[in-house]
């Protein structure tokens, strides 16, 4: 989908920067991903509530990358 948007130079930059790239397009397509995991992360954890199932989010997470 091809969108134009006017980005503030100073926030581009920086995403830049911390994406580690160059390109506008690679680091955008990184940032919405990146909000998107944080939003599915946050709606699980929602889920979760007061109950205790002996992993913490850090456990789960590691477990995740193993799998």
């Amino acid at each position: 989908m091809r969108t134009l948007i006017d980005i503030q130079d100073d926030l581009m930059n920086e995403l830049l920067k911390e994406a580690n790239t160059g390109v506008k397009k690679e680091a955008i397509v990184l940032a919405i991903k990146t909000f998107l995991d944080v939003r599915r992360r946050e709606k699980l954890a929602s889920l979760i509530g007061n109950y205790e199932f002996g992993y913490s989010l850090e456990e789960l997470e590691e477990m995740r990358k193993d799998g």
